[in-house]
C-alpha cells in the first residue's frame, strides 16, 4: 500500500472515531476525507456491505460468543483458585450431573428455536409477504442476543465439566449454574416473544417505525411550501460520458452522495446517477451520466459509491417501506387470504408515513455544492410517487370491501386537513378516484353511503362526519 492509500486509511480513522463518517451518506462534515475519498482506498462500499450483511444475519452474535465462553471459562477457573470459594459444595458427581443437564439444556434451546425460526419464517412470509424476512424478522436482536447465550452456556459448561477430575471448581460451576437457570428464563421469554412479533400489527408497527426513520434520514427538512429552485439540468445537453454498469446485475441498495458530490466539484463538472435506489440494474445498462470536466473522473471512484445487492433494504429506499406494507395489504385482500382487517392495519402505517412524507420536503434531484452549482443528479421519489404507491393498489384490489373504501377515504381526510395545501391536489386526486369506485361498484344506496362515510376502524368505529346521501335522507 502506498503513502496515499495510508494516508486515506489514517484520515479515515480520525473521521469515524470523530463521528463524522456515516457509513449510509459517506464523509460527513470531515473536509480531509472528502479530498481524499477519490485518491485513497474506496472504504464506503465494502463497509456498506459488511455493516448491511451484520445487520441482516443472526450468526454475528452467537459466532462472538464463541471466543467469549473460551475466555469466560479460563478467567473463571483463574478467579477459583484465587478465592477458594466453596459455597455450593459439589462433589464431583453432583457437578457432572449438573454440567450434563445444562449443556442438553442449552443444547435442546438451540436446536428448538432454530426449527421454530425456520417455520416462522415460512409461516410469515407466506402469510404476510417474503420481503419481511431480511428485513425484519432476520434483524430481531432478542433471537440473535438469545442464541448468542445458549451457544455461550453450551460452550462455558463444557469447559468446565472437561476440567473436573478429582475436584470441583465452586465458582465456575457456579456460574454454568446460574447460566442455565438464565437460559431456561430466556427460552420462555422468547416463545412468548416470538408469539407476540408474528402478529400482523407487530410486523406493521416494526416496518413502520423503520419507514419514518430512513423517511426522516433521506428528507430531512420540513416543507416550507410549493416553492422549487429552477433547474439547471436543461442546461447540461447531452452528457459528455456514460458509464455502464459491469459484473454482477443487481439492486441500487445505495448511494454515497457526498463522494460523488466531491468528485464532482473537484472535476467542476456534473455527475447524474441514471438508477434510483431500489432500482434493479442489469450489466451494460447506464450507470452514471457525467457531463462537462466530470467525464475524466476515475470511473473505479463511481462505481465504489454505489452499493448493489440481490434485495432492497430501507437504509436509503424510503418507498421500500411503503412497499412492504402495500404487499401484505394486498396479501390480506387476497381471495386466499381474505382478512380485510389486516389490510386496514396496513393501511394505519401507510397513513403514518404518508403524512410524515408530505410534512417534508422532498427535495429535488438536483444536488447543488455551496455556491449553488449543479453537481449530482440523484433521483427521489416525490409526492406523486408516494400517493400512487400508497393508493393505487390497495384501491385497485379493495374498492370491493366497505372496510378498505372508508378507511382510505378517512385517511385522505386527516391528510387533507393536516399536511400542506400545497400537498392537496393530489390527495383529492385520490378522493375523486375513490368516489367513482364506490358508485361503480355499490348500488345500492344504502351501501354507497356507507363506502362514502370515512372511519378510521373501516367498520364499527366512529364516523368523522355523515355521508352526502345520509344527509339528505335526514332531511
Amino acid at each position: 500500500m502506498g503513502a496515499d492509500a495510508w494516508l486515506g486509511t489514517e484520515v479515515f480513522l480520525v473521521c469515524q472515531a470523530a463521528g463524522k463518517f456515516d457509513l449510509d451518506q459517506g464523509p460527513g462534515t470531515c473536509p480531509a476525507h472528502a479530498a481524499d475519498f477519490a485518491e485513497g482506498p474506496m472504504f464506503w462500499k465494502e463497509f456498506y456491505q459488511v455493516r448491511l450483511s451484520v445487520r441482516s444475519s443472526l450468526w454475528a452474535v452467537p459466532i462472538i460468543a464463541i471466543p467469549f465462553a473460551m475466555f469466560a471459562t479460563r478467567f473463571a477457573h483463574w478467579l477459583d483458585l484465587r478465592l477458594q470459594w466453596t459455597l455450593l459444595g459439589f462433589g464431583v458427581k453432583g457437578a457432572e450431573a449438573l454440567l450434563q443437564a445444562t449443556i442438553t439444556a442449552a443444547l435442546s434451546f438451540l436446536v428448538f428455536t432454530f426449527g421454530s425460526l425456520l417455520v416462522a419464517l415460512q409461516i410469515a412470509s407466506g402469510q404476510l409477504t417474503p420481503r419481511i424476512i431480511a428485513t425484519t424478522l432476520l434483524r430481531i436482536n432478542v433471537v440473535r442476543y438469545t442464541v448468542g447465550l445458549f451457544i455461550f452456556t453450551f460452550l462455558f459448561a463444557i469447559g468446565v465439566q472437561n476440567r473436573i477430575e478429582t475436584e470441583v471448581h465452586q465458582l465456575p460451576l457456579f456460574i454454568a449454574a446460574v447460566l442455565s437457570l438464565l437460559c431456561f428464563a430466556a427460552f420462555l421469554y422468547l416463545i412468548d416473544y416470538a408469539s407476540r412479533l408474528l402478529r400482523p400489527i407487530s410486523i406493521l408497527a416494526r416496518v413502520g417505525n423503520d419507514g419514518l426513520d430512513v423517511i426522516a434520514s433521506v428528507y430531512p427538512d420540513l416543507s416550507l411550501g410549493p416553492g422549487v429552485p429552477p433547474s439547471q439540468r436543461q442546461k447540461l445537453g447531452s452528457p459528455d460520458r456514460v458509464i455502464y454498469h459491469s459484473g454482477t446485475s443487481g439492486i441500487v441498495l445505495a448511494a454515497n452522495i457526498d463522494a460523488l458530490r466531491a468528485a464532482a466539484e473537484r472535476a467542476d463538472g456534473v455527475i447524474e446517477l441514471v438508477p434510483q435506489v431500489g432500482d434493479f440494474v442489469a450489466v451494460d445498462e447506464p450507470l452514471f451520466k457525467l457531463y462537462g470536466n466530470a467525464r475524466g473522473t476515475v470511473e473505479d471512484l463511481l462505481r465504489n459509491a454505489i452499493a448493489f445487492g440481490s434485495e432492497r433494504t430501507l437504509e436509503q429506499d424510503p418507498a421500500f417501506a411503503f412497499r412492504i406494507v402495500i404487499d401484505i395489504a394486498l396479501k390480506a385482500l387476497s381471495p386466499a387470504i381474505n382478512d380485510p382487517t389486516t389490510a386496514v392495519l396496513a393501511i394505519d402505517q401507510l397513513h403514518r408515513m404518508l403524512r410524515s412524507v408530505g410534512r417534508r420536503n422532498l427535495r429535488t434531484d438536483e444536488i447543488l455544492d455551496r455556491s449553488g452549482q449543479l453537481r449530482v443528479i440523484f433521483r427521489t421519489p416525490n409526492w406523486d410517487d408516494f400517493v400512487h404507491l400508497a393508493f393505487s393498489e390497495i384501491r385497485a384490489c379493495g374498492a370491493n370491501n366497505l372496510q378498505i373504501m372508508r378507511r382510505l377515504r378517512a385517511m385522505i381526510e386527516n391528510l387533507r386537513e393536516t399536511l400542506p395545501s400545497h400537498r392537496q391536489d393530489e390527495l383529492l386526486q385520490e378522493l375523486s378516484l375513490l368516489d367513482r369506485e364506490a358508485k361503480r361498484l355499490f348500488v345500492y344506496p344504502e351501501e354507497l353511503a356507507l363506502a362514502a362515510t370515512p372511519d378510521t376502524q373501516g367498520l364499527g368505529g366512529h364516523s368523522s362526519q355523515t355521508a352526502p346521501s345520509e344527509k339528505s335522507a335526514k332531511a
